[in-house]
């Protein structure tokens, strides 16, 4: 689906996320070394993703999550120390 809709934005998939991420007031940090892919990264600001868009990707959503509890996560539980104020 993320494909289809980037090949209606002549986008990539990643673009697309992107976009989707910036238009729900959400804070996304793609991150790369290669140029190339940098600037793709930055090439999301001329266009922008219909609301049957938003809805199809928000529909993705199963609200199952992969990974830990975020209040599970904690300094004991990683055997961290604190940062210490610098």
């Amino acid at each position: 689906m993320i494909s289809r809709i980037a090949q209606a934005h002549g986008k990539t998939p990643a673009q697309v996320m992107l976009r989707w991420h910036l238009q729900q007031g959400r804070s996304a940090v793609p991150k790369s070394v290669k140029p190339a892919r940098i600037a793709e990264n930055l090439d999301v600001f001329d266009f922008e993703l219909t609301p049957g868009d938003l809805v199809q990707i928000d529909a993705l959503d199963t609200n199952v999550r992969g990974g830990m509890d975020p209040n599970a996560i904690t300094l004991s539980t990683f055997s961290l120390t604190e940062i210490p104020e610098a």
